[in-house]
Formats: C-alpha cells, structure tokens, sequence
C-alpha cells in the first residue's frame, strides 16, 4: 500500500471518528406548533393564518432559528414583507464575516439606543456567552462609553455609536471600523443594525412582553 493510500485512509478514519461522537442536530420545531407571543398584536395560531403567513412561518423554522419569539408575530400581518426580512435578520445574526462577540456588540447598541426592553435582554445574554466583558456591557446598559475595549471592539462601538447618533462617520471612524473587520464586515455592521433598529421598532410598537420572570433592565437615556 503506498503511503499516498495510507495518508487517505487515516484521513478518512478521523473523519469518521468525528462524524460518529458529533452530536445528533436537534429537531426542528413544528411550524403547525409553534407559540406567537405579542401585546397589540394578538398572538397567531397556525389555524388562522393565511397561506402566506403560513409559509413564512415554515420558512422561518427551515432556517437557523428554533423558536418564534421576537418580532416574528408582528412581521406575520405583512408575510411577504416578514418572510424577506427574517431572512435578511438570519444572514445578519448567523452568517455574519465579523467575530460574534463584535457582531451581539453592535446588537446591544442598536437594543440600547431604542431602549428595546426585550431585544437587550435577549442579546445581552448572547453577548456574554459570546465573550464581550461583563463591563463592557453594563457601559452599554447605562449609556456610557465603556473603557478598556481592544482595539476591534473600540472600533466596533466607535461606529455603531457615531452613527446612530449622528447619522454619519467620520473618515478616521471608517477607517477603524475597516481595518477592524474589513469593507465586508463594515457592511455587514451596517446591515446587522438596520436590521434591529426594525426588530426594536417592531417590538417597540407591539409592546412585546418579556420572558416570564423578567423585569425591564433599560431606563431612559436623556
């Protein structure tokens, strides 16, 4: 047997070695089961949807997402608006080139700015396990500019922070944020917080309640 031969197999034993202890992929949800939450918006059931709102909610489960909270049942009253825009929400938060720590950072920003009760308590969660620092987000969550940050996440909340407030960057603020993450990631930070500045408009509307338990953790910012 030539060592070429060899090399292959033992590649091929480790690949299925690994295939075997991955862990089995978890079962999508139901879409005829899935429970809507909402305030103004009353919550849907799979019985009194449309064909539409119905394929939006089959779509949604077919992707990276396992539940429906969020500003799903909201976006459910215009479904062809919805099902694009839950597509778009998924290739912002789960396709994105930006490390994941960055990318719940801008979230939490976005969340913060809106004062978007539940969108913060959901990302702030996902930032930590992400690994953003404990500090970093309380900054966040009281309206202050956190200190301390490596140099990614100082460009990272320099931009966000800049233009949401201002509506525009300055060339020195591009280009950190660019040689942080690169031209992809600069857009790809763009699209991550259009895309929830709707969700926190969206939840913000609804008045969408927030988990059993929970109480508001943002106070208003002058």
């Amino acid at each position: 047997m030539t060592r070429t031969l060899i090399v292959c197999f033992a590649v091929l034993a480790v690949v299925g070695v690994t295939s075997a202890q991955a862990p089995p992929a978890q079962p999508k949800p139901d879409p005829k089961n899935l429970t809507f939450r909402g305030d103004r918006f009353k919550p849907l059931t799979w019985d009194q949807m449309s064909p539409e709102q119905r394929k939006m909610v089959e779509d949604l489960v077919s992707g990276p997402r396992s539940g429906a909270d969020g500003p799903f049942n909201v976006l459910l009253r215009s479904p062809e608006m919805g099902n694009l825009a839950q597509k778009f929400g998924a290739a912002t938060r789960f396709n994105q080139s930006m490390p994941r720590k960055l990318n719940e950072m801008a979230i939490i920003i976005t969340g913060r700015y809106w004062t978007a009760q539940y969108e913060w308590i959901a990302h702030k969660r996902a930032a930590l396990a992400a690994g953003l620092d404990p500090a970093i987000v309380d900054a966040i969550q009281n309206g202050r500019r956190p200190t301390g940050m490596a140099k990614d996440e100082e460009a990272v909340y320099t931009f966000c922070d800049e233009l949401l407030k201002t509506k525009q960057v300055s060339d020195k603020t591009f280009a950190e944020a660019k040689n942080a993450v690169g031209e992809k990631g600069v857009v790809d930070l763009i699209g991550v917080m259009g895309w929830y500045q709707t969700v926190s408009m969206l939840l913000n509307v609804d008045r969408y309640p927030l988990p059993a338990g929970a109480q508001p953790e943002l106070k208003a910012l002058n």
